[in-house]
């Protein structure tokens, strides 16, 4: 069980910052832009299960499939700060949107939300780049045990903190507008505008780390 708890708040440590819960409800808040609050509780039961999934795949079956295509870590690091320093440069540019009543919202457009329960509200809102080199970083620390049954207990410790970062997802998600309640509209398209910003920029710095480590390795040959 020591191993259990180890890896626990290994995961749970390593995954808050960078899942940031929080931070990432306001992006999805204005993604979403208006809507009732059962579609927000909606969307945030089927993200908080499909990022659950994702990064348990991840910790079972990331190294092989890497290895199994021959992607490096600093190449998926690379790819995926790109593809977040795009989400962040999208939603920095986006206009802002006009008070409407949420009752208005067409079906169709709630079709389409569903719609990107994986992509992008899965990945890489909540599990970007980031969280897949965290777990496959956690992965291959959890395979390093050399009893069978302490790396059983290393992964399931593992699949427990992604559950408690998960759980966090789920009621910041389904309380996004509860979260900005008490803040002028004005105030909560600033602040979106400002995580948009910040979002661009770990987008470009993981982009850069990848690029920093692949230019290390060329230096070597």
């Amino acid at each position: 069980m020591h191993l259990v708890f180890k890896f626990l708040s290994l995961t749970f440590s390593a995954l808050l910052p960078v899942v940031n819960p929080i931070g990432s409800a306001l992006v999805f808040l204005g993604l979403v832009g208006i809507a009732p609050a059962k579609v927000f509780r909606r969307l945030a039961t089927k993200i908080a299960f499909s990022t659950a999934l994702f990064l348990l795949a991840i910790d079972v079956g990331g190294a092989a499939i890497l290895a199994f295509f021959a992607i490096s870590l600093p190449v998926v690091q690379f790819a995926g700060g790109f593809v977040l320093a795009a989400m962040g440069w999208d939603l920095l540019n986006q206009k802002e949107v006009a008070q409407e009543d949420e009752t208005s919202l067409a079906p169709a457009n709630l079709g389409s939300l569903e719609e990107r329960v994986f992509y992008p509200f899965t990945f890489p809102l909540t599990a970007g780049p980031g969280c897949i080199v965290v777990m496959l970083t956690l992965s291959a620390h959890a395979s390093k045990e050399e009893d069978l049954l302490d790396r059983v207990f290393a992964h399931v410790g593992i699949m427990v903190g992604v559950l408690f970062i998960c759980t966090a997802v789920l009621f910041s998600y389904a309380y996004a507008q509860r979260i900005t309640l008490r803040i002028s509209r004005q105030t909560v398209h600033g602040v979106l505008r400002v995580i948009a910003f910040i979002l661009l920029c770990i987008g470009v710095q993981i982009a850069w780390n990848g690029l920093e480590t692949m230019a290390r390795e060329i230096g070597k040959h």
